[in-house]
């Protein structure tokens, strides 16, 4: 496909079609990223919940399926310190659900698995070089994003505001992903983190393309063509799209996660920081009720997630996404059940013919 009238993405990072795959962690998994990359768009494997093993690992399956380039992405959060008083808080808060399915509340909890992007992971992007490294929450160190570059990636990162998106560019981004209220899972703010001053996507893309001289990528609320058409009437050279693949065979989705989706209404969703500390879209669910969707007492990312993790499995284990983290934006109804590959070549397909319409 050559009749795209934004070519800026497609020849940074050598891909086919402007469509990027969200890098979810928990969902993405190697054969949802080959999918997407042997469709021509780019596909993205999460590394915040992989160690180096299992990361190298995952790497070594795409790489063995799928020549084609790959964005490997990382969460770059500062590990938080821990507040003894403020754990007890939390667990308190969470006891009666422990009591009620017969768990001691007093129990250790296994640690947050979720890593910031250190020495060790910079070290598998050097020895697998990917062709881009994406990352959220800003940018790690310095000395780390020069290791990166030096590998030849081309890096990108999230931005929820103007301010973000200029920050990113002055410190050596490739691109913006421009990432608006609607999209699921975490928020990728760093410098506001108030959910309330957070921008609709449509509203912050084009002021976004306006502020940079970067390529800007859109993300949140995008699931069909006419999404990615409007995106780029706006000014976006290419979308990330995320909640549209949770569908999709080769992403790694519980039943429950599933059917919650399937169901999902237009106004299903909220901010919430109940699940790891840190706002992120999701369905609502009963602990979303109950304690949040934001809650004061919620440890820092992602220590939240400690005391919850115990729930969570006890919950699905007898069947109940009570405590499951039900990511999703907002676009959830626009999903298709269908391989990944071929949702990726008919997204394709469907924003060509429709420029060309809109050419006519």
């Amino acid at each position: 496909m050559s009749d795209w009238p934004d070519r800026r993405v497609l020849d940074l990072f050598g891909i086919d079609l402007p469509i990027l795959l969200a890098p979810m962690a928990g969902p993405g998994t190697p054969e949802l990223a080959i999918a997407v990359c042997e469709a021509g768009g780019l596909g993205a494997l999460p590394g915040s919940q992989l160690d180096p093993p299992r990361l190298t690992r995952a790497i070594e399956t795409i790489r063995a399926a799928t020549k084609r380039p790959l964005n490997l992405n990382f969460f770059c959060h500062a590990a938080p310190a821990r507040d003894e008083a403020q754990a007890r808080a939390w667990r308190g808060a969470l006891a009666s659900y422990y009591l009620e399915l017969g768990l001691d509340p007093d129990d250790p909890a296994p640690m947050a698995a979720r890593r910031p992007f250190d020495t060790e992971a910079c070290a598998v992007v050097e020895v697998h070089r990917p062709e881009v490294v994406s990352f959220h929450f800003g940018l790690p160190a310095p000395d780390l994003v020069a290791r990166v570059k030096a590998t030849g990636a081309k890096i990108i990162a999230s931005a929820t505001t103007v301010a973000e998106a200029l920050w990113l560019e002055a410190r050596g981004c490739d691109a913006i992903i421009a990432m608006g209220w609607e999209a699921g899972g975490h928020r990728g703010s760093f410098l506001n983190l108030d959910p309330d001053a957070q921008v609709g996507t449509f509203a912050l893309v084009p002021q976004v393309v306006d502020a940079v001289r970067l390529p800007v990528v859109a993300a949140g609320g995008v699931a069909d063509a006419r999404g990615i058409v409007a995106a780029l009437a706006l000014g976006a050279s290419a979308v990330q799209i995320g909640t549209a693949y949770l569908l999709c065979p080769e992403a790694k989705l519980s039943p429950m996660h599933r059917a919650a989706l399937t169901a999902a209404s237009d106004d299903a969703t909220r901010l919430s920081n109940v699940f790891t500390g840190r706002p992120a879209r999701g369905i609502v669910n009963r602990v979303m009720r109950e304690q949040g969707p934001i809650s004061a007492t919620a440890p820092a990312f992602p220590l939240a997630a400690e005391a919850m993790g115990p729930l969570r499995a006890r919950a699905e284990a007898h069947g109940s996404a009570d405590f499951t983290p039900l990511w999703s934006g907002q676009a959830a109804r626009l999903a298709r059940a269908l391989p990944a590959g071929e949702l990726t070549r008919r997204l394709g397909e469907d924003v060509l013919a429709k420029l060309a319409g809109l050419a006519r």
